[in-house]
């Protein structure tokens, strides 16, 4: 719904410690599987290594069953999540979701039950002025790559925190532009001879950018008018 907020994020779990799982934790039983995320392996072992020193080598069993509510859950958290932009702020939200699901178990109603409690709970802001879009895809995992985990996800989000990353390109871009650093290069090309009117060019692009990011946050994002704030007949 967004042509021009088509910067995407993206997100993975289980993130896991490869040292962790040289040495794994051992299992209790075939329904469950060791901690996935980086952050539960760390306090499972900090765990173990404090309260049960005396079993096996200082480890304790630390199991979790992962449900594919669990894995979408975990796709939408901070710490599993590839950029670095608050999705967690109290006004961005997100556009749009695809979820690719990867596992031989996966059912499509598992699917269905777990969408149905995420919108439930409201654990996930969306645009105000459109539905709440989440697309699914389901996949079997490689028969050539050996995994600790019965399920694990991707996640590729529009979010509008993307403006953050777009806002602190700005900042530094005018800290550079301020002081003229690094523009003698540029000057010898033929087409900066004259003058820089290319960086400012771009410079509006991006901040038109940053703008439509903003105001697709509010409900009136319907009537927003992208080249009357461009200035050039709508940049693309």
């Amino acid at each position: 719904p967004t042509p021009r907020c088509h910067f995407l994020m993206t997100g993975y779990t289980p993130l896991t410690i490869a040292d962790y799982y040289q040495n794994p934790i051992p299992t209790s039983g075939s329904d469950g599987e060791v901690a996935s995320t980086s952050q539960e392996a760390t306090r499972a072992v900090g765990a173990s290594s404090s309260n049960n020193t005396g079993s096996r080598g200082g480890h304790s069993a630390s199991v979790r069953k992962t449900t594919v509510l669990d894995v979408m859950r975990r796709l939408t958290q901070p710490d599993n999540i590839m950029v670095s932009a608050n999705t967690r702020s109290p006004t961005s939200c997100y556009i749009s979701i695809l979820n690719i699901i990867q596992g031989n178990d996966v059912e499509p109603t598992q699917i269905h039950t777990a969408l149905q409690r995420m919108r439930e709970r409201q654990s996930i802001r969306f645009i105000p002025w459109g539905p709440a879009s989440i697309q699914v895809a389901l996949a079997r995992k490689s028969p050539f790559l050996a995994s600790t985990n019965k399920v694990s996800g991707f996640m590729l989000a529009n979010h509008t925190s993307m403006a953050e990353l777009f806002d602190r390109l700005l900042g530094q871009y005018d800290k550079i532009r301020r002081r003229n650093a690094f523009l003698d290069n540029y000057r010898r090309e033929p087409m900066f001879k004259d003058n820089l009117d290319e960086f400012d060019s771009a410079r509006e692009t991006v901040q038109c950018l940053v703008d439509e990011y903003r105001a697709c946050e509010r409900k009136d994002y319907v009537d927003y008018d992208y080249a009357s704030r461009s200035g050039s007949g709508g940049l693309e």
